[in-house]
């Protein structure tokens, strides 16, 4: 579709934005919202004409791009045929979703609870652990992200926790593998895999293991940096969970429904968990959706017992419709072996590339279409290009950064020091080299600031 410019009525979009819509995260009298005309494919453009390749899939869910016409014609049908219907019930659409994501997770993971999205999933996985274990606490790492309700933000390990974390809230946070900045002194993966496991299990005989409920972990850490696990690490923390009786929970909202390459990214590291969370990339978000997907264990828990939780709009027939849809396009089109197929062949060289061609790069990571940029300074000390939860001033070069990929036509992800490249995963060679070339230039802008 060619962008037809009309700006009185993006004017007129964004004076309404600005009398009346409250956005999330944000102080509400600092932000400029872009007023969008319309999307397709790995694209979307504004009012004034102006087309943006999106290396963020909205925010990292619009796995196979936007308005892909089987799963517009499936939401359509299925509004035709029944919009909506109470969760009790067995409904086609559910049923269907349930059964074919059930066939993608890994091991037991069969039975599947529906939520809105991805932080209600984690409450109710959270919810599940302490019911199965009869355990208060939870353990989840610093650098995540679990959600912005008030059990998931409190699990949370990035600064959006600060203003809800209510200090009772049951969580004990502990340091997960990060080598370019380790917290165990490592210089090898092998050292940090083995440090990160002892302090883990160090952090579990001090909380008391008879306390502890839970562990949750994204597999590949999202929003806090795409940190790809050393080798072994999981496998570890799931030894560990077996050894104390702990819920092994990895949180797929993100990572799941091919971004990595797999259908989920524990496929990976051949590990199962006990539950399983994800949304996002399950439908591309056509409509709000996530889920809980839950081992033989755990669901014969509540096989007699009445399970205390649910949703009004749980397994919606629209979002569930959408979800069946997106599956069958992921598998018919090659989706899930595209983003791994172009993540090795073209964006992981690519990048690599331009790390060698910029100093403000000091780390390249990732796998399939979940990729981070690592912006510094100094290579050498590998100080930040930006203060953690920088904002104002002293996130300029960042938002310097930024700027120029928009003017270049590419819309990045930005989060503090890090630039993600986390592009629909069916988007095309083409496409790709297209985005790194605009990303190629725009890093000369964040060159400019290191010393």
């Amino acid at each position: 579709m060619t962008p037809q410019p009309n700006p009185e009525a993006g004017a007129a979009v964004k004076a309404a934005d600005r009398d009346h819509v409250f956005h999330s995260w944000s102080a509400q009298e600092l932000i400029d919202p872009l007023a969008v005309a319309g999307a397709e494919g790995s694209y979307f453009w504004d009012y004034d004409g102006r087309r943006y390749l999106d290396f963020s899939s909205g925010l990292v869910y619009t796995n196979v791009g936007y308005q892909h016409p089987k799963i517009v014609a499936a939401i359509q049908e299925q509004a035709a045929r029944m919009t909506t219907f109470a969760p009790a019930f067995a409904v086609e659409a559910r049923s269907e979703a349930a059964r074919l994501i059930a066939e993608r997770t890994p091991g037991d993971l069969d039975k599947i609870f529906f939520t809105n999205g991805g932080a209600d999933a984690v409450e109710h996985a959270i919810r599940m652990a302490r019911l199965h274990t009869g355990r208060p606490k939870v353990l989840s790492a610093y650098r995540s992200y679990h959600g912005g309700t008030q059990q998931a933000v409190n699990l949370t390990g990035d600064p959006r926790r600060w203003a809800s974390d209510s200090g009772t809230a049951g969580v004990v946070h502990f340091w997960a593998p990060y080598l370019y900045r380790s917290r165990f002194y490592a210089e090898t993966e092998e050292q940090e895999c083995a440090r990160a496991l002892e302090h883990l299990e160090t952090t579990i005989r001090f909380e008391g293991p008879s306390t502890v409920a839970a562990i949750i972990l994204e597999t590949i850490p999202g929003t806090a940096g795409i940190m790809v696990p050393p080798p072994g690490y999981l496998a570890g923390v799931r030894e560990l969970c077996d050894k104390y009786g702990i819920v092994f929970v990895l949180d797929e909202v993100m990572a799941g429904f091919g971004r990595t390459g797999e259908w989920f990214a524990a496929d990976l590291f051949d590990v199962t968990p006990d539950l399983l969370t994800f949304a996002k990339g399950v439908n591309s978000g056509y409509v709000p959706l996530g889920g809980v997907a839950i081992s033989g264990a755990i669901a014969e828990t509540f096989g007699k017992r009445p399970y205390p939780g649910g949703l009004t709009y749980s397994g919606h027939p629209l979002a569930c419709a959408a979800a069946v849809a997106t599956i069958g396009v992921m598998a018919e089109e090659g989706v899930v072996e595209n983003a791994a197929r172009l993540g090795e062949s073209v964006v992981g060289p690519e990048l690599r590339a331009l790390a060698e061609r910029h100093p403000s790069v000091g780390e390249v990571r990732g796998v399939g279409m979940f990729w981070a940029l690592e912006l510094v300074r100094d290579r050498e000390t590998r100080e930040p290009l930006v203060p953690y939860n920088a904002a104002g001033e002293a996130n300029a070069p960042m938002a310097a950064f930024a700027a120029a990929a928009k003017k270049g036509g590419l819309w990045p992800f930005v989060n503090m020091n890090r630039t993600h490249v986390v592009p629909p995963c069916n988007i095309t060679e083409a496409e790709l080299k297209e985005g790194l070339a605009v990303l190629d230039a725009a890093l000369s802008v964040a060159d400019e600031y290191t010393g």
